[in-house]
């Protein structure tokens, strides 16, 4: 029981975790913006999330078996803590003659839809954390 208090919270910090680091690279995507040569980088993430998440028929969550003597509910599950964002480099593409590939507008675009992620996901912590301290403080 007291191992999954914080499953939620873990999930949340994953996330956080995940816009910080495109917060990072988009920082430095718009810092480079002049660069000649630089290729922009983002961080891909909600892909392998939604692999981890599919069940063999696509329809619903793999169970996680947390004791040993849990039933299997299906054969291949996976921790979906465990996965992990990639960022890579987009080499495909070309925005002006020095090879630069950096779009100004389409990263501040990114930029203020990551901050809105930031936010929503402090804000679910915060919301957590005081429903803990609420059971916590009933008398």
């Amino acid at each position: 029981m007291w191992d999954n208090l914080f499953s939620s919270v873990d999930m949340l910090k994953k996330g956080l975790d995940v816009t910080w680091l495109r917060n990072e690279v988009i920082a430095n995507n718009i810092a480079n913006v002049d660069t000649p040569g630089f290729k922009a980088s983002e961080v891909e993430f909600e892909d392998y999330m939604k692999e981890a998440l599919k069940a063999d028929d696509g329809s619903k969550l793999e169970l996680r078996k947390t004791n040993s003597r849990h039933l299997d509910g299906s054969s291949g599950t996976k921790d979906i803590l465990d996965v992990e964002p990639k960022v890579v480099q987009k080499e495909s593409t070309s925005m002006r003659y020095d090879d630069n590939n950096v779009d100004i507008e389409t990263e501040m675009v990114a930029l203020a839809k990551n901050q809105i992620e930031y936010y929503a996901l402090v804000n679910k912590i915060n919301s957590e954390f005081t429903k803990l301290n609420t059971a916590i403080n009933i008398k």
